[in-house]
């Protein structure tokens, strides 16, 4: 139970990478800050990506820029140009006109100043005229830009909105203001909170603490805010590296719920639509303009869809719109944008696209993405999504890396990044803002967790792999087992491959004939000019027994053609030999003669580390494996060098030429198997080898049809052309014995193998 549990929970790259995904998944709740900003960069990236989007023809905007300045003056203008902006744009038939500048103060120019002080010399001298009661009453009226611009935007035949902000704090700057100064300026901004707001209780609608609280607006002056349509907020809060992506569409301050000025806006240029909040003991449920619905979030902040950089919207400079050199349908029906745009006047903010942005354009970009539903939101199901890539990626890896190599694994990692941000960004592009810095996170700590894993244990399982196979295989497969050290695990596996049984034929005389010396040589050359053969064609070296070798093809590495790939070794073997014969020959005209039987066959058998925890060794096992023992043990009966099985011959038929010898059973089984010649490569063998294969076809289907006369003078036949063919001699004295002492009716031509 100990060495199970330990086996387990034994770390490995899975229970590495699992680990990690533990890990990252927690992080993913906790939110640092640190990779919520990196978060944020990675969404300007996808803005970048998907570049400029060509805005709807509802928002045009009027701006306060460097040209307006230059041709008017030093911002700020007397309120007199303000309301002068306001009639041209009325006139030219716009829907709705939306300030985004604050008339805080009493608009004090030197004529009503100087005219103040005129009325009061006259006061003062005893002139009671009421001719000039009536002229100074007149020259005060002109002079009040205030009361002007008032005048101006209730006369004004469409709807102007103001705009203006919260102090969020109760911080130095408003300190001094007592509490009904406070109250005061609360109700001037009456015309901008939510009219319909539904919450389960009065107690949830007015503490429910989400939202974002202020403590008192910075109202126009009054004579303002009374003639306007309505007000509206436009503060903007950027994220914690600087740039604005969220836009608040709901402000607290007190009991009330406020409106921005975007939405005050479009509220007018639909006619007047009402706006509603739903109201939960966990924030936002739901905000509306009429019959458009807002993707807020819980706190009531709306991600912006930036249509693209700077000037995206139409701008028309102020100077331009009062010296009527706007084309006449700029402004028709459309609503209206009013702000400042020069460096100077310091409404300029950071966004995705440039890092100097108009503030006035963004509410463009708000009204825009409202008007169109074209927004970019975050549904509650990309959290399962975020948390389920992490899951995915770091499995995938912790089961796939240690099964790559080091060429495919990082093609592994580039594939997943790739599919990974791809899909990443055809989210973005349909809306969805799913997260991309966890998922890459993920992919890079866990990818390079397993790489240190792999190199600091693998150089260990490395040299236990060289020391276990370097002696019996070819270094290109020991090359090849490295990338799968699990194969040295003890057991073995159930697999279809080829194995080679060859031996010296007497060796037990040649041993005799030999000192030990030149015994132990001659053998040394022999083995070694058969083993090298072997790994030439990545063959697996078993063992050596005595004199005798087994090799086996399919394992530890699969190999399609391990049938034809030890039919080759077992023909150049035969080659070999006959040069390492003559070379012997030329050494010692006395040496023995050398001469070998090679035994090959195909079959089911088992292949693996067989021994004990602390001593194994790789080798096949099976009956397949005995029948090739047999078949090279039957060289001897049949007088012949290679014969292989029948599944063999199955697999390599079209490559290689054989002639079937016999149907034998082995001793231990019941059912027959064919056995053949190997006579060479289909391409190599000689006319006169053909020849004899084709006889001796007739006289075995004559053999074994009990025909004793045709088979007899068929194989008399080949006596006489082929006198040295030992399969036929042997026919021909099977043939004698069966005649004179005739098999049963069902006879089926079978020989029995009596000995192993």
């Amino acid at each position: 139970m100990g060495s199970r549990l330990k086996r387990i929970f034994s770390l490995n790259p899975l229970m590495l990478s699992v680990i990690l995904v533990v890990i990252l998944a927690a992080l993913y709740g906790v939110g640092p800050r640190f990779l919520e900003v990196l978060e944020y960069k990675a969404l300007d990236i996808r803005f970048l990506m998907r570049g400029p989007v060509k805005p709807g023809p509802e928002v045009v905007l009027a701006v306060i820029d460097e040209k307006s300045v230059d041709k008017i003056g030093r911002w700020p203008w007397p309120r007199s140009r303000i309301a002068e902006l306001v009639s041209k744009l009325s006139q030219s038939g716009a829907k709705a006109v939306a300030l985004d500048i604050g008339f805080f103060e009493p608009d004090t120019n030197t004529n009503l100043t100087l005219i103040e002080r005129l009325d009061q010399e006259i006061q003062r001298m005893g002139v009671n005229s009421g001719e000039v009661s009536r002229l100074m009453d007149k020259e005060r009226e002109l002079a009040d830009f205030d009361r002007l611009l008032a005048r101006t935007i209730k006369d004004a035949g469409l709807p102007v909105i103001l705009g203006y902000f919260f102090h969020i704090n109760q911080d130095d700057t408003v300190a001094h203001i007592s509490p009904e100064e406070v109250q005061a300026k609360i109700d001037a901004v009456v015309n901008s909170h939510y009219a319909f707001v539904r919450a389960p209780s009065e107690a949830v609608q007015i503490t429910s603490g989400t939202f974002l609280q202020a403590y008192m607006p910075e109202a126009n002056i009054p004579p303002l805010t009374e003639a306007a349509a309505a007000s509206g907020y436009f503060n903007m809060f950027p994220d914690a590296d600087g740039t604005v992506r969220w836009v608040p569409m709901v402000i607290q301050c007190r009991d009330k719920y406020y409106m921005p000025l975007s939405l005050q806006a479009l509220r007018s240029y639909l006619g007047g639509v009402p706006a509603s909040l739903d109201v939960t003991e966990v924030g936002l449920e739901r905000v509306a303009v009429g019959d458009l619905e807002l993707p807020t979030d819980e706190v009531g902040r709306l991600l912006v869809n930036y249509r693209g950089p700077a000037q995206t919207f139409p701008h028309f400079p102020v100077a331009d719109i009062l010296d009527g050199e706007t084309p006449a349908d700029a402004f028709k029906d459309k609503i209206v944008l009013v702000g400042p745009t020069a460096v100077g006047i310091y409404d300029l903010r950071v966004t995705p696209f440039d890092s100097v942005f108009p503030g006035v354009e963004i509410h463009a970009n708000v009204m825009d993405n409202i008007l169109h539903k074209d927004f970019l939101v975050r549904p509650n199901w990309t959290v399962i999504y975020d948390l389920a890539s992490i899951v995915f990626i770091g499995l995938v890896l912790g089961l796939a890396l240690p099964r790559l190599s080091a060429f495919t694994g990082p093609l592994l990692g580039i594939g997943l990044l790739s599919v990974w941000t791809a899909a990443n960004y055809y989210f973005f592009l349909r809306g969805i803002w799913v997260n991309i810095i966890y998922p890459v996170m993920t992919l890079i700590l866990v990818y390079t967790a397993i790489t240190i894993f792999r190199y600091m244990t693998e150089e260990r399982e490395k040299k236990k792999i060289k020391g276990a196979f370097s002696s019996y295989v070819n270094p290109s497969v020991v090359q090849e087992l490295l990338k799968n050290p699990d194969m040295l695990k003890l057991g073995g596996d159930k697999r279809i491959a080829t194995v080679l049984f060859s031996d010296i034929r007497g060796f037990t005389t040649i041993s005799e004939k030999l000192d030990p010396e030149d015994l132990v040589s001659l053998l040394n050359r022999y083995l070694t000019a058969m083993t090298d053969l072997v790994f030439k064609y990545d063959g697996l070296l078993d063992k050596y027994i005595g004199d005798a070798i087994m090799a086996v093809w399919g394992a530890p590495l699969s190999q399609p053609e391990h049938a034809f790939l030890a039919c080759r070794t077992s023909l150049e073997m035969l080659s070999e030999l006959d040069k390492l014969r003559q070379e012997l020959v030329a050494e010692n005209p006395d040496v023995p003669y050398l001469d070998i039987g090679i035994g090959v066959n195909s079959g089911p058998m088992v292949v693996g580390n067989m021994g004990s925890q602390s001593r194994m060794d790789y080798t096949a096992m099976g009956d397949s494996v005995n029948l090739g023992s047999r078949l090279e043990g039957a060289n001897k009966q049949y007088g012949t060098n290679i014969i292989i099985g029948e599944m063999t011959f199955e697999q390599v038929k079209d490559r290689m030429y054989c002639r079937e010898l016999d149907s034998v059973a082995v001793k231990g089984k019941d059912l027959p198997v064919r056995i053949f010649e190997l006579m060479g490569e289909v391409e190599q063998v000689s006319e006169d080898k053909i020849k004899l294969a084709r006889a001796f076809a007739r006289g075995l289907a004559a053999y074994k049809a009990q025909q004793w006369d045709k088979a007899e003078r068929t194989f008399a036949g080949i006596r006489h052309y082929f006198p040295d063919d030992k399969p036929t001699q042997m026919y021909l004295a099977r043939v004698a014995e069966l005649r004179d002492n005739p098999p049963p009716r069902d006879w089926d031509g079978v020989f029995v193998m009596k000995t192993k």
